[in-house]
């Protein structure tokens, strides 16, 4: 349980969770880590914790550099447990310790953990560590009403919490030991998965820290940014900007084939329209999977037949989930098929509407199997979606 040192005098003393696969309500199949650094000057400072159960490994780490209990300051950038969940450990190896934190976070804190020695800081206070300073900055809703971040403007460091993260589980410790592909690719399902309804904040958390000199960025979860930080900055305000890709996804569910017929005529038209088209069934994939698609894709197109006089339950699912993620600037279109009644699609299109997305064309709602000439109006609804899209900007 070694730590290692991310900048001279500061280490990532945290935890790996190699077998943790569900997450928010989210899988996780690469795991996570939960970070916590060591700052070590004239005054010893740890900023965040570990999940409760993974306490013993960080101070295992804490305990090969110095000595727990000399430890003056634990900063809580987060209340969350995942941040915050060995507190109450710390605090018995390190009881003279003061807790540093934002007002809302002491709020949760003691809601949490009960009463400790608290210092409450403002956005933009300071704290004297000797040769190094603290800083604070409030990034509200990125994505607690508590978060806050911390930097060190001697090393030029960024310590964000849940800003920037990504669940990785990995010995590697530099974004350059693992590469930007899949780093991306966990980056974007992060940010798809928790921090897309707080898009206007996080421009705000941006914006505060824009004129703040910085050469790594060390998150809570995943590994610390410090050879792709142009790449991370680009496509950060595109997804606080919900900007995204000219490109469509299909997501469906499906009890007999209808509406995965109606599916694929609808990528075989948007295809013959020049737009780059993928299809997800709900019975394959998690929609937290498919939300990183979500996240890029600027047409959604969303089928389901109709169960008991409504959507099926997958679809109505993921609805919810996309409700509460609240992406925007989309296209969208309902699809779908019926026995007997057929509100499924229908429900479907109300979504679309309530999510403020633009409908160019009507939903489509086929009676039991789809006929040639139904398949020939779906792709042809395809090429109108394609054209649509084509014709749309960020």
């Amino acid at each position: 349980m070694q730590p290692v040192q991310i900048k001279p005098g500061v280490y990532w003393v945290g935890a790996i969770d190699w077998d943790l696969r569900y997450f928010h309500g989210y899988v996780t199949p690469r795991g996570t880590t939960y970070n916590a650094y060591l700052i070590v000057d004239d005054k010893v400072t740890l900023v965040d914790t570990v999940k409760h159960y993974k306490g013993d490994e960080m101070l295992e780490r804490i305990s090969n550099v110095c000595d727990p209990s000399s430890i003056d300051y634990i900063v809580a950038n987060h209340v969350e447990m995942d941040h915050s969940g060995s507190l109450p450990q710390m605090m018995e190896v390190a009881p003279n310790a003061k807790v540093i934190t934002s007002p809302r976070g002491k709020d949760g804190l003691v809601h949490h953990h009960g009463e400790y020695n608290y210092q409450v800081v403002k956005s933009g206070d300071e704290v004297s560590l000797g040769d190094r300073t603290l800083t604070f900055v409030h990034t509200p809703m990125v994505h607690w009403p508590d978060s806050m971040v911390t930097y060190i403007g001697e090393e030029r460091l960024l310590l964000p919490n849940d800003a920037f993260g990504q669940h990785v589980a990995s010995h590697e410790r530099f974004d350059d030991e693992i590469g930007w592909d899949l780093l991306h690719e966990e980056a974007a399902k992060y940010y798809a998965n928790i921090v897309l309804p707080f898009g206007l904040q996080v421009k705000k958390a941006l914006d505060a820290l824009a004129d703040l000199p910085i050469d790594m960025i060390a998150p809570s979860h995943g590994v610390v940014w410090r050879q792709f930080l142009p790449e991370l900055l680009e496509v950060y305000p595109r997804w606080a900007n919900h900007e995204t890709d000219q490109r469509a996804l299909i997501v469906y569910d499906t009890m007999w084939e209808s509406t995965t017929q109606l599916a694929l005529a609808l990528q075989r038209g948007l295809e013959e329209a020049g737009v780059p088209v993928t299809v997800r069934t709900l019975q394959n994939s998690h929609m937290s999977e498919i939300m990183t698609d979500v996240l890029t894709s600027r047409a959604l197109l969303i089928g389901t037949p109709t169960l008991n006089n409504g959507m099926l339950p997958t679809v109505a699912g993921f609805l919810n989930y996309l409700k509460g993620l609240k992406p925007q600037k989309r296209l969208g279109l309902a699809f779908g098929s019926y026995g007997w009644s057929g509100q499924g699609a229908g429900e479907v299109h109300e979504f679309i509407e309530s999510m403020g997305w633009e409908a160019p064309i009507d939903f489509i709602n086929v009676k039991y199997r789809p006929t040639d000439d139904q398949l020939q109006e779906a792709t042809a609804a395809g090429r109108k979606m394609g054209e649509a899209l084509s014709l749309q900007k960020n």
